[in-house]
């Protein structure tokens, strides 16, 4: 016992010789078994909503088919069954999920207004008209039951409104004149009288700059914004807040997103949403390549960037969002855009757009298609859902800086956990042969780096500006526990439609109950280690970051 002691007492002078004679970082070097992963927690550079992560519900019938597949089935927002218990607990499970109705039919979808002489026909298929089908509408029932559903789950609602109603062709080919509202009114007003509660209120679908299918003039658009911004305010008037206005739900061009900012500022328009597929077609036969491809990857930043500066020098309240992502367009790929191999893209875009202040980030879709969170028939979820479960549960709302630079297979992306102490780190491995062995380490003290090889033991607390790792015997040691989340695919299989955490399938119980995400405890001075195709989130709450106090 006594010799015990003695070997405390040593072990506490050796650690307090480091930690009284000044500040330290980690030596992260090759010789000591690892690699560094930096994070700067001085100051956060970006600021989430707290519900970042958002999914979409679509319009589709059952007979929209893309490249002779028809992938939509009973899944979409006019034919769903609202009473599945999976469906219900998978949306309840974020508390809450921010969920955008809306989609390519929005803009040739009418609203039952209770009138007799409108007639409220579904979408009938037909190949003349813009996106394959007539004009559809949304009986009042339906949008009751909806937002029954709505409420149970928890969800909070942007519904995207037909934008192209009282539009004429313009001789430049694009669609103009004011933008008939009478209809959206109407359809807002019943909102309203019902207390439906609504998050907001988004104009338009893909209109912007060159359009698809149809487009329609930034300084027209910035009109029906305001048109709309006046819609609300008197549609509310007396209530205590009011939904956003959102637009224009389309894909970034820089010079059009500019007219619409400028004509909107300084707090016309609450939100403007941009939507991503920069895979290509569902159809391409290198999908999985390019997901695998960092520089591929890399290519979206440019977007985010660009959009963030707009708006920085603009003098606008407006945020961005991004309204709809589903990677690869006409519906995803089956066994990629629902399979594990696409929680490396999904993530990624999650951890990049969070960097350039990104407040939200829509997945096309949570259910339906090719890219749902939930299998379209089965309901059961697809491994992205647990992607995005695990981001909204242990990433905060600010974004750290991250640098890893000794290999580019890994991304890593750092944010303050949410609602505990410390960081919560996200390493995304796209290499297959390679597992690395992590360290993290903080930027900024200004400090001569020192190694602590002994006893295989690294520090990343500060404390008062001094780093110090774990006392033997002294207690720090649950301290310097975190908690680590490993993904990775059942067998192997990058295209498997199920997830290991832990090494354990994820799946919902016999009564539909989405299961607990159990994470493993680990000795915060041991390596995170990152097995090939795999995705790690770990939580350190030792991690001294200013930035999160």
């Amino acid at each position: 016992m006594a010799a015990g002691l003695l070997l405390k007492l040593v072990g506490f002078c050796f650690w307090a010789v480091f930690w009284l004679g000044g500040a330290a970082t980690v030596s992260t070097n090759a010789g000591a078994g690892g690699e560094a992963v930096v994070v700067d927690a001085r100051s956060a550079i970006a600021v989430t909503d707290e519900d970042f992560v958002c999914a979409t519900l679509d319009w589709w019938p059952p007979d929209k088919c893309d490249y002779g597949t028809c992938s939509w089935g009973l899944a979409t927002l006019l034919n769903l069954d609202l009473s599945n218990k999976i469906l219900l607990n998978a949306v309840k499970a974020f508390s809450p999920l921010k969920l955008r109705l809306g989609g390519s039919l929005q803009d040739v979808l009418i609203y039952d207004n209770g009138d007799p002489r409108q007639l409220c026909t579904p979408f009938t298929k037909n190949s003349s008209a813009m996106f394959g089908f007539t004009q559809g509408c949304l009986p009042l029932h339906r949008w009751d039951e909806l937002n029954v559903f709505f409420q149970k789950s928890g969800a909070k609602i942007i519904f995207g409104l037909n934008a192209l109603n009282g539009r004429v062709p313009m001789p430049d080919g694009s669609l103009g004149g004011p933008w008939n509202y009478t209809n959206a009114a109407s359809f807002i007003r019943y909102t309203v009288s019902k207390g439906y509660d609504i998050h907001g209120w988004e104009l338009g679908n893909e209109l912007s700059g060159s359009g698809v299918g149809a487009r329609v003039d930034a300084d027209q658009y910035a009109a029906d914004v305001l048109a709309l911004k006046q819609i609300i305010d008197t549609s509310y008037q007396g209530h205590a807040s009011k939904p956003m206005v959102i637009a224009p739900g389309g894909f970034f061009d820089a010079a059009w997103f500019t007219d619409l900012i400028s004509k909107t500022k300084p707090n016309q328009m609450d939100v403007i949403t941009h939507h991503i597929y920069n895979l290509g077609p569902g159809v391409d036969t290198h999908l999985i390549d390019k997901i695998l491809d960092p520089s591929y990857l890399d290519g979206e930043a440019g977007t985010f960037s660009s959009l963030q500066g707009i708006l920085k020098s603009a003098g606008t309240s407006t945020i961005a969002w991004v309204g709809e992502a589903g990677g690869a367009y006409n519906s995803g790929h089956h066994l990629v855009t629902d399979s594990f191999v696409f929680s490396f893209w999904y993530l990624d875009q999650l951890g990049m757009s969070s960097k350039y202040d990104t407040k939200t980030y829509c997945r096309q879709t949570l259910i339906g298609g090719n890219y749902g969170l939930l299998n379209t028939t089965t309901f059961e979820p697809n491994p992205d859902y647990y992607s995005a479960l695990l981001w909204h549960r242990l990433m905060g709302t600010n974004v750290l800086s991250t640098t890893f630079n000794s290999m580019n297979k890994i991304r890593a992306y750092a944010h303050c956990a949410r609602e505990s102490k410390g960081i919560t780190l996200l390493l995304i491995n796209l290499s297959g042969n390679n597992t690395n062995h992590i360290y993290v380490t903080s930027e900024g003290t200004g400090a001569q780096p020192y190694s602590t090889k002994r006893e295989g033991r690294r520090p990343y607390r500060t404390k008062g500006g001094r780093r110090f790792g774990h006392i033997p015997g002294l207690g720090e040691e649950a301290q310097l526990i975190r908690e680590e989340y490993h993904l990775t695919p059942k067998d192997g299989n990058l295209q498997s439609q199920h997830v290991l955490l832990n090494g354990n399938v994820l799946a919902p119980d016999a009564n539909g109950d989405i299961p607990k995400l159990e994470p493993v405890k680990v000795e915060g001075t041991q390596p995170i280690t990152v097995a090939p195709y795999s995705i790690v989130f770990a939580h350190i709450p030792s991690f001294y970051a200013p930035a999160c106090r």
